[in-house]
């Protein structure tokens, strides 16, 4: 059994392409942070390769832009959780470094959360989104 969990938790609020686009980045700041969550290249029974995938199950969830900053707030307290988030800045920028400087000049509570990842212990991660819904 894995002792680590990852979550998703995609913006309620978000387009329907937005959301997947938020999921597809937290995905790869995930696998880039936390070497150990992706697998080995595996092959097919012809010997065709196969890249390795994420060892963990990752479920998304859907949260509130209220229940997002919130959720933020309290993961980012805890030293045994990783959190990776997408917001409104990251979105909007046609640059990384322009991104950078907006954020930078920006205040906390006016980031507006398009989703978070977290990555953690099983229970800690449990604890802080089991009472989210599903994205469906």
């Amino acid at each position: 059994m894995l002792t680590n969990k990852m979550v998703v938790v995609i913006a309620a609020e978000a387009p329907i392409g937005v959301a997947l686009n938020t999921a597809a980045l937290l995905g790869v700041g995930l696998g880039h942070h936390h070497d150990q969550v992706v697998g080995p290249d595996t092959e097919d029974a012809a010997g065709n390769p196969h890249t390795g995938m994420c060892a963990y199950p990752i479920p998304v969830l859907r949260a509130s832009a209220e229940q997002l900053h919130y959720l933020r707030t309290q993961a980012a307290a805890r030293d045994d959780v990783t959190v990776h988030d997408m917001h409104q800045i990251a979105q909007q920028a046609r640059t990384y470094d322009q991104m950078s400087t907006t954020l930078r000049g920006t205040k906390p509570d006016d980031v507006e959360y398009l989703g978070l990842a977290l990555f953690g212990p099983r229970q800690t991660v449990d604890s802080l989104t089991g009472a989210l819904a599903l994205y469906r």
